[in-house]
């Protein structure tokens, strides 16, 4: 038989690893919920002109199409979703009559990428995005509220802790405008790209590929190194000496959005005028997040404002902002070193032993009480002997084995595995202390 190999850029968890993620899920569905946002679910395909409309490049989709197609068959005409973004804009003009506006939605799903795997990247992945989306116009406090939501999600998970860079778009292109850049667009593009590739790349393209002089290439490249963790950003911008109206513009807005921010923890959010995002349909606020001890994952959670990727029906607008977070992306490399882990590889709580068939029943109805008092219980599948049956416990982690007794008259036992301690238990009020109900998540160096 040949040897099963993992396919790369699409990870799969062991049952320990699966719980630690579905942990992190629950609590990043509580916070969202926490804050009036619904969930939504759209289809995994869409259009292949919808997916490549809105900037995307067609080396990051998949394509469908049929296994039994002929040679000269076209494709489907479909592709899987990149992002949870544009399905959602797709979803949002689908059914736009049906909604209450503003209307806030999360959506937490899988997403593929045709692109090469590395740390951080894959090509099957599951992020978890909210957005608003209101009509003719969007309140800037939304642009306020996504980061403090993501600051309070990623601080109530496992994790290292997480910076969030914002920045506006308006910012950057009205201070192009105001050096005398008219095609703004493959700056923002290189621009972009500061981090990964450093000045000296950027201030290259910039000459090569956008024809801006060194006095203009220097000044993007200034303005690109500003950041601070409160409004004083507006002053060092000023200082650069251009003016332009989508610049004040774009000013004031970073400013009442670092200001809403002003009471999370210091550092937790930065104005950071590097960012610009690559994608075309940003138009106002832009978001970045990452971990600092993990540099390599570049950026776990990212999203801004878009005034026109969402369009309603005549003369309708549907502007949004909203923000993804990377979930695979910030957990993958964590598990795959085993810092973090469930503390057993089941939800299982108690093992009910079988001594023998004809204590079926009372195994039975010992099981249901448990379980009718959510308690993860779980009988075992054939009578055999005890030392068998707590060996297949304590292999599975379960902290506690339910003993039943052979003798009707006889007590019913329960053992807490970990300790040894075994005690006299009535089926029909005993529970396991709160922490032990549901596998808790245990780290392991410096994860």
């Amino acid at each position: 038989m040949a040897k099963i190999r993992p396919l790369s850029g699409f990870p799969e968890w062991l049952p320990e690893q699966r719980l630690v993620e579905q942990r992190v899920l629950d609590e990043i569905r509580a916070r969202f919920e926490s804050y009036g946002f619904a969930p939504v679910e759209t289809r995994s395909v869409e259009p292949l002109e919808q997916l490549t409309s809105k900037g995307a490049t067609d080396k990051e989709i998949y394509v469908l199409r049929r296994i039994h197609a002929g040679e000269g068959d076209p494709d489907t005409g479909f592709g899987l979703h990149f992002d949870l973004t544009v399905p959602f804009a797709r979803y949002v003009m689908q059914h736009r009559g049906e909604l209450a506006y503003p209307f806030k939605r999360y959506q937490i799903q899988r997403v593929w990428r045709g692109e090469r795997p590395q740390v951080g990247r894959y090509r099957e992945f599951t992020q978890a995005d909210i957005d608003v989306v209101d009509l003719d116009s969007l309140s800037l406090s939304f642009d306020a509220e996504m980061p403090r939501l993501l600051a309070e999600t990623l601080a109530a998970l496992p994790l290292p802790p997480v910076v969030t860079g914002i920045n506006n778009r308006k910012v950057l292109e009205g201070l192009y405008r105001g050096i005398g850049i008219e095609e703004v667009t493959p700056v923002l593009r290189i621009a972009d790209k500061l981090a990964k590739i450093g000045a000296d790349n950027v201030r290259r393209l910039l000459g090569e590929e956008c024809g801006l002089s060194v006095t203009q290439a220097d000044t993007c490249l200034a303005a690109a190194q500003i950041r601070s963790t409160d409004t004083s950003f507006v002053a060092a911008v000023r200082a650069l000496g251009v003016t332009h109206e989508l610049l004040d513009e774009g000013l004031d807005e970073l400013a009442f959005v670092m200001g809403e921010l002003a009471d999370l923890p210091a550092g937790s959010v930065v104005a950071d005028l590097s960012i610009a995002r690559g994608l075309d349909y940003y138009t106002g606020t832009v978001y970045e997040a990452v971990m600092p001890s993990r540099p390599e994952l570049g950026t776990v959670c990212a999203g801004g404002r878009y005034d026109n990727l969402v369009g309603g029906s005549g003369n309708v607008r549907l502007p949004g902002v909203g923000i993804s977070i990377g979930v695979t992306r910030m957990l993958a490399p964590i598990l795959a070193k085993k810092q973090l882990a469930a503390s057993r590889s089941v939800p299982t709580c108690v093992l009910v032993t079988l001594p023998a068939d004809e204590a079926r029943g009372v195994a039975r109805d010992v099981t249901r009480s448990l379980r009718a008092r959510g308690v993860p219980t779980e009988t075992y599948h054939a009578p055999a002997k005890f030392g068998k049956q707590l060996k297949y416990a304590q292999k599975r982690g379960i902290p506690f084995v339910w003993f039943v007794p052979t003798d009707a008259a006889a007590p019913h036992e329960v053992k807490d595995l970990r300790s040894g301690e075994q005690i006299v238990a009535d089926p029909a009020v005993w529970s396991p202390p709160d922490a032990d109900l549901r596998p808790s998540i245990v780290r392991s160096g410096a994860g």
